[in-house]
């Protein structure tokens, strides 16, 4: 009985808070903006150092617990097997972690940087080699590294420990099961719920913009708000469809269909694209990106590019990580702690790097006019190149059928992690409470797409989401703790 009760607490306290941030940024617009943007600005401004030192943390005590004598501890009972087969593993792991910004950013995040780099001119050859290796940067360890703290503390706790699948059951050997379970665990919880809500239903809204100008520039669909909220509608069918059927049957369907489809996007474009010169960018990208790890992850400067790019990803990733941590770690039982490390950090890492030499360097052997032009709207920009290249309809097809399965998966892991968070961390949450979750979700992605806030709700998620760089230091203190004696009593 005292279960339910929490679970209820947090769940009704949770869409009290949600449905009174929404209220205020549909009522006042101007002033949730600006308020956020200010904390936001105050943020990045004086705590720009402390992302960085943050997320480099992360990455060194990733590498390190996996290497360490830790890494044979399994993530469940000492005979568990994995629960999934590899393959469908990081097929979920990576949809739910990257998803839809693969596609978003795919071409526009190395095109920006190629036209406006950092102290250097656009367009040059020193430009092109700047705008790969900052997009291999910021898509490569650290946002992972940031995802499998959160994630490998959960999935420890959840399975080896048995305890319930929330973010606050990460401080049980810090503060005690009772103090674990008090105010200070229903706080983290519900910030957990509503960065988890924003962030998603910020993504929601951004993926139909990009699917509307798709659709636009294949079609001559009209870009109209009908057009989006039709777009909403029927992928709020289709995730919630995936979410009720089950992590076994949809999701791990829908992500199987992810990998695949990226697989041919990749194949593809490595053919149709500038085939020597987007493999001289991977490697020579990946040498710049190991040679200059150390200097890039803690540089920071005066300069607003790095309030603009890197601290305002570092801060977006921690904004994801209670989401993306929880999903990983419901589906990651059986493994080891180095198998753990190995699939959550190196494997996604490398993927995106294909991904960005190959449809970075189509985009920059375009141009510095084309560039400029596709850079206008990033939610075009992938379609604006792709114009410039034998098959490149078809190419555009495909994206756009990645972006609704990308879609669906985020939001339907999404609702699915939002159930268990609001039902005392339960492994399979109800039918009902995700159906709740899901709703939500869209209604807030409409309501803020219709009153142009979709940036200011980002803007406020990553706000809120700043006490979450504390949860994931603390997070990491209170493993060592448990693993520590856990080597004493079973090995």
């Amino acid at each position: 009985m005292k279960e339910r009760k929490t679970s209820n607490q947090v769940f009704y306290i949770s869409l009290v808070v949600v449905f009174a941030i929404v209220v205020w940024g549909l009522a006042a617009p101007g002033n949730f903006g600006k308020q956020a943007q200010g904390l936001f600005d105050f943020l990045v401004g004086n705590f720009g150092w402390f992302y960085m030192l943050s997320m480099s943390v992360f990455v060194v005590f990733s590498i390190w617990i996996a290497f360490s004598k830790f890494g044979k501890i399994r993530l469940g009972k000492d005979d568990e097997k994995p629960e999934y087969s590899t393959i469908s593993w990081f097929a979920m792991l990576f949809s739910a972690g990257m998803g839809v910004g693969l596609v978003f950013w795919g071409v526009a995040e190395p095109l920006n940087h190629f036209v406006n780099p950092l102290a250097m001119e656009g367009g040059t050859a020193a430009a092109a080699n700047f705008a790969i290796k900052k997009s291999f940067f910021h898509w490569g360890l650290h946002p992972w590294a940031n995802y499998a703290i959160l994630a490998l503390a959960l999935a420890y706790m959840q399975f080896r420990k048995d305890k319930p699948g929330l973010i606050s059951s990460i401080f049980i050997p810090l503060l005690g099961e009772e103090r674990a379970a008090g105010p200070i665990g229903k706080f983290i919880d519900i910030l957990a719920i509503f960065a988890t809500v924003a962030g998603v239903a910020t993504s929601l809204g951004m993926a139909t913009l990009q699917m509307t100008s798709g659709f636009n520039f294949l079609f001559g669909t009209p870009e109209t708000n009908l057009i989006r909220i039709i777009i909403i509608g029927v992928i709020t069918i289709l995730f919630m469809i995936s979410a009720v059927t089950g992590l076994d049957k949809g999701i791990k369907f829908l992500s199987n269909v992810n990998i695949s489809l990226c697989g041919i996007l990749m194949v593809l474009g490595l053919i149709i694209g500038p085939t020597v010169l987007i493999i001289n960018h991977l490697t020579n990208g990946l040498g710049m990106y190991l040679s200059s790890l150390v200097g890039d992850s803690l540089r920071i400067t005066s300069e607003p590019w790095y309030g603009s790019w890197t601290i305002f990803y570092w801060a977006w990733w921690i904004a994801w990580a209670p989401f993306v941590g929880t999903f990983i770690a419901r589906i990651s039982r059986g493994r080891t702690i180095k198998e753990f490390i190995s699939g959550v950090l190196l494997a996604p890492t490398l993927a995106s790097f294909v991904w960005f030499a190959i449809f970075g360097v189509m985009g920059i052997n375009t141009g510095l006019d084309v560039a400029t032009e596709a850079i206008k709207t990033t939610s075009t920009a992938f379609f604006v190149v792709m114009q410039q290249y034998p098959i490149g309809s078809i190419i555009s097809f495909v994206a756009v059928i990645l972006l609704t399965t990308f879609f669906v998966t985020s939001a339907d892991s999404a609702t699915f992690v939002l159930g268990m968070m609001s039902s005392n961390g339960k492994l399979n949450p109800s039918t009902g409470r995700k159906i709740t979750w899901g709703i939500i979700q869209s209604g807030l992605a409409i309501a803020l797409m219709l009153a142009g806030g979709l940036e200011m709700l980002q803007t406020a998620s990553i706000a809120a989401a700043f006490p979450f760089a504390f949860v994931m230091i603390f997070a990491m203190i209170s493993l060592v703790k448990a693993l520590r004696k856990d080597l004493k009593t079973n090995f």
